[in-house]
């Protein structure tokens, strides 16, 4: 990747909070965006530029020396570009956000960010409105039907409750523990099991995502839709979060039984060779990441909310 400007200092610095933007193409309220963020008092502002043809970046870069920006040499998942702008960062927590969000000077106050983050929780997300402040579904929570997993969603929210997964990636993180989770897993290129796949394994390895009403972001553009359908990459979620079990002997770390490997393969869609490849792959690294497990899948869905 090619790293330009973030060489000064950003003026008006009030919080230990890094903004990392995810910019898909070139807007022309960039500059009013850049200048609401310095008034919010943000200590770094990072843009990560998933379009490395945009002719602009070197102007807006001499105009705005203290943003740092970051240009992939190749095309990368949604979820790898938000890991480059998390350990590009240096801060205790890392703001993500997108160009298609209306970016305002009071969008996180000091005294806002101070309440968010004093807990330590992993992941706080936002309440978000479509372009018309119309509510949609931000919510989420997992269930069981048909001994499947069922991602339930709604547009009621509550402040402080836990949230499976934040919508669209748009949630403020605590830099450290986002790294020790390994980050999102850049082999699912699909965004939604990407996003799901980090999310659950957070709420496996002992961590928290909670929801804020008082933390509140608005599109400026048509809400994305949500694409969860089935695929190899939802196979690769489901051996990582969904097959994984707390050993029943020990109790101290996660396991994928042998026995569930035909459950799996009779599901994949694979041939049998490609879904034992895939199996046993993700044994592997259940395996290595093992005490890294705190609960399983069904302990979670059965204890949603409780604990």
């Amino acid at each position: 990747m090619t790293v330009l400007g973030g060489k000064e200092s950003v003026p008006n610095i009030k919080m230990n909070i890094s903004a990392v933007i995810i910019n898909k193409g070139w807007s022309t309220y960039r500059s009013k965006m850049i200048e609401n963020l310095m008034r919010c008092g943000f200590s770094e502002i990072i843009t990560i530029e998933a379009d490395s043809e945009n002719y602009s970046i070197e102007d807006f870069s001499r105009k705005f020396p203290f943003v740092k920006i970051v240009i992939p040499l190749e095309e990368s998942t949604e979820g790898d570009l938000i890991n480059i702008g998390v350990a590009e960062s240096s801060s205790e927590y890392v703001l993500i956000l997108r160009d298609s969000l209306d970016f305002s000077k009071d969008m996180l106050t000091p005294t806002l960010a101070s309440k968010l983050t004093e807990s330590g929780t992993f992941c706080i997300t936002p309440r978000l409105l479509g372009k018309d402040n119309f509510s949609f579904p931000v919510l989420f929570s997992p269930s069981i039907r048909r001994a499947s997993l069922n991602v339930l969603s709604t547009s009621v929210v509550s402040d402080g409750v836990p949230n499976l997964f934040p919508f669209d990636n748009i949630a403020l993180y605590n830099r450290k523990k986002f790294i020790d989770l390994g980050g999102f897993d850049y082999t699912i290129l699909s965004q939604y099991w990407q996003n799901l796949d980090f999310s659950f394994r957070s709420w496996l390895w002992g961590e928290k995502i909670t929801f804020s009403t008082a933390f509140s972001l608005s599109y400026s553009v048509d809400v994305p839709v949500l694409d969860n359908s089935p695929s190899q990459f939802s196979n690769r979620f489901y051996l990582k979060n969904l097959v994984p079990r707390i050993d029943k002997k020990h109790a101290d770390h996660g396991l994928i039984p042998l026995s569930s490997f035909f459950a799996f393969w009779g599901s994949s869609s694979c041939g049998f060779f490609e879904a034992n490849r895939q199996f046993k792959e993700a044994r592997e690294w259940v395996e290595q990441n093992k005490y890294r497990f705190k609960r399983d899948a069904l302990d979670l869905v059965e204890n949603w909310g409780n604990k």
